[in-house]
């Protein structure tokens, strides 16, 4: 599909036209991460699309655009270039930062939102500047991402184990522990592995930390600084040991209709850990 000026990998399942259910993925994740999802939705007559976000696998993997305004972009073309007016758009990680920011600047194209393990990106940005200490393995991990050339080294490394690293890291014990996990941690290492992925993932945690002293970085957080006009879902894995409860709580006070649902035993990838209570939580609110 060719969305604000470049190609963006999709995956479908359900009616080939229709109001789509839009699946955005986070790091190190793509579009086979909602697998699940997709399947449940599209068997129950939604039209569900699974997006390879720019820079991921087979998506185009430009130089730049790894801003959220552009990401942004990149979907709220997607949307007409599916021959739709508006989608329902489900993020998780950085796919729902996208989210987020998507029912922000450009409202029409979003009829709901859901996002799974991510609190709104002001909300986030106050709880790491308030208690930066709680975040102390995060911040170690988004500053080593700020060098230049040895962080998509160690993505690449020994056939990507970085992925399973980040997976096993996020993850409730008992999804670590399945024995499907490691054929999970197998896909994930292969999609790290194509060519200039390691490195347009890396670019989203970059802009995320040098916008925060540029014009830009202002710009961006003056224009998200203002209500979700749509019902928005919001899923929490209960044992997700990133991103604490009170600032996914915190996440309201930029959606005036929010729904916080805990996934009981999953960790800060519910879709992967627990796909059948997310589709069925997902099926219940559509």
């Amino acid at each position: 599909m060719s969305a604000n000026g470049i190609r963006l990998h999709v995956a479908e399942c359900g009616p080939a036209s229709g109001e789509p259910v839009l699946l955005l993925h986070g790091f190190p994740e793509f579009w086979w991460s909602w697998r699940h999802q997709l399947t449940a939705l599209g068997a129950a007559g939604h039209r569900a699309v699974a997006v390879d976000l720019r820079g991921y696998c087979g998506s185009d993997r430009p130089p730049r655009g790894y801003d959220l305004w552009t990401l942004a972009g990149d979907v709220a073309g997607l949307v007409p270039a599916l021959g739709a007016r508006r989608a329902t758009v489900v993020g998780a990680g950085w796919g729902g930062a996208v989210a987020w920011t998507l029912a922000t600047l450009h409202p029409r194209v979003v009829a709901r939102l859901a996002v799974v393990a991510t609190p709104h990106p002001l909300a986030l940005r106050r709880a790491v500047r308030r208690r930066p200490w709680r975040w102390t393995r995060a911040l170690r991990d988004v500053a080593f991402f700020q060098l230049p050339r040895l962080p998509e080294r160690s993505l690449r490394r020994d056939h990507g184990a970085a992925a399973g690293a980040f997976l096993t890291a996020g993850a409730a014990a008992g999804w670590s522990a399945s024995p499907e996990f490691a054929g999970v941690v197998a896909r994930h290492a292969e999609a790290l592995l194509t060519p200039r992925t390691s490195h347009c993932s890396l670019e989203y945690f970059r802009w995320a930390v040098r916008s925060q002293g540029r014009p830009d970085g202002s710009r961006f957080a003056a224009a998200l600084d203002r209500p979700v006009e749509v019902p928005v879902l919001h899923l929490r894995g209960a044992l997700d040991p990133w991103v604490p409860e009170d600032v996914v709580r915190a996440s309201a006070g930029w959606a005036p209709e929010h729904e916080l649902v805990t996934v009981p035993g999953a960790g800060h990838f519910p879709h992967q850990e627990a796909p059948r209570h997310v589709g069925e939580v997902l099926l219940r609110r559509l």
